[in-house]
């Protein structure tokens, strides 16, 4: 007779390793030792981290150092009040602590401009994947999802109205807020010039153009390349614009948005609720030959809080036509053509029908999303009458008249009702 034995399960040896640089801090702030270290601390345990000991030391004639024992490993703060900016370094061992939340945690409690994290896994015979590289959770639909894998982060963080994730993806440097995928370096012109060259070939003119929601900035310069004069960007959301202004390779650069800012060039940038501003443009008798709305998918649930939800509405639609010149159009971003996830475009095309005359849809044939706009008038023709200005730009890179013709026809499934 003999015995088997059962093997002890292997002792675990994985951790995650966030090298991050903190940029745009106070000088004063990173020449005090006992504030890095009250922020390393505070950093420490929003990240579920046990500490057992920190050190300090301040450098002459400037710079800090603080360094934090834990149970799960290590942290330090390495900073450089000349520069504004920290190197910091977070290693964490098992599950317990995340290491991502604390560098997230340490950026806000020092006020930091800019965060750049590099994530690194760490543990023999581990995949990539397993630990260290994490991933975004995107929702599809139900009982559906998208995992993104993130191999870089450059800012991850709470802005006043979502969570933002700027990172480098297998599509280059993307966009991500509250979970969603909102643009990436390698297709966001492709979504770009799906939403906003419609519209800017049904109107009559291109003189002036609302813009609300789309933070990068893409479509407002879209606007000014097709002729527009005046372009009113509005985003209720400073801080990410900004943070796409300084990040993305793509849309308005850091020096761009600040003259937008200033309302120097043909771009105004205004920090505001979309709503509320259409309501006092309307009330001044501002109008516009193009409104194009840009704004994250509608939410699922009806009552969901988020501050966008109400922009998806019919009396919102009805208020953008208030401020429409004559010939002007209204453009929405109206969610997915695909049966498993074509809801809001189902809502979206009763809407746009019951407001306008006249809806021109357009479903990207090189992307996931579809969008609709509307003009009061009657229009006979308005797919002949879109391809008819294609010369209004001075190049495209996915649109042209085969695309328009294919994309005006709704799915069967958002056609039959």
């Amino acid at each position: 007779m003999t015995t088997s034995a059962v093997s002890a399960p292997a002792p675990s040896f994985a951790g995650r390793h966030v090298l991050a640089e903190l940029r745009g801090v106070s000088a004063a702030l990173l020449g005090d030792e006992a504030a890095v270290t009250r922020a390393l601390r505070t950093a420490l345990d929003a990240g579920g981290a046990t500490v057992l000991d920190v050190v300090a030391h301040r450098f002459e004639p400037q710079g800090t150092t603080v360094l934090a024992l834990l149970a799960e490993s290590h942290a330090s703060v390495h900073a450089y009040p000349e520069a504004g900016a920290a190197f910091v370094d977070v290693f964490t061992c098992g599950e317990h602590a995340d290491p991502e939340r604390i560098v997230e945690v340490l950026g806000r409690e020092v006020g930091a401009v800019e965060v750049r994290a590099q994530i690194v896994a760490r543990g023999a015979g581990l995949a990539p994947d397993v630990v260290g590289q994490r991933e975004v959770d995107e929702p599809l639909a139900e009982g559906m999802r998208r995992r993104w894998r993130i191999d870089e982060v450059l800012f991850r963080g709470r802005t006043a109205w979502q969570d933002m994730i700027v990172a480098r993806t297998a599509q280059g440097i993307s966009l991500f807020c509250d979970g969603e995928r909102q643009s990436t370096e390698q297709t966001q012109l492709v979504y770009h010039e799906a939403l906003a060259v419609p519209p800017l070939l049904l109107a009559d003119r291109l003189d002036r153009v609302l813009v609300v929601g789309s933070s990068e900035g893409v479509v407002s310069q879209l606007a000014v390349a097709a002729g527009a004069s005046v372009v009113d960007h509005v985003d209720i959301d400073t801080e990410c614009v900004r943070r796409c202004a300084s990040l993305l390779p793509y849309g308005y650069s850091a020096a761009e948005l600040e003259v937008a800012e200033s309302g120097d060039g043909p771009v105004r940038v205004h920090y505001e609720d979309g709503w509320e501003f259409l309501a006092a443009a309307a009330a001044r008798g501002d109008r516009y030959d193009v409104v194009i709305v840009d704004l994250p998918d509608e939410p699922v649930e009806v009552d969901d809080p988020a501050q966008h939800a109400r922009l998806y509405g019919t009396p919102f639609l009805e208020r953008c036509s208030s401020v429409l010149a004559p010939g002007g159009v209204v453009c929405s971003q109206a969610g997915c053509p695909t049966v498993w996830r074509n809801d809001t475009l189902k809502r979206m095309s009763a809407r746009f029908s019951s407001v306008f005359s006249t809806v021109l849809p357009y479903c990207s044939d090189e992307h996931e999303w579809a969008y609709l706009t509307g003009r009061l008038d009657a229009v006979e023709d308005p797919v002949a009458l879109a391809v008819s200005r294609l010369d209004r730009f001075p190049s495209l890179s996915s649109v042209d008249a085969e695309a328009l013709v294919r994309g005006a026809i709704l799915p069967f499934d958002v056609r039959r009702g």
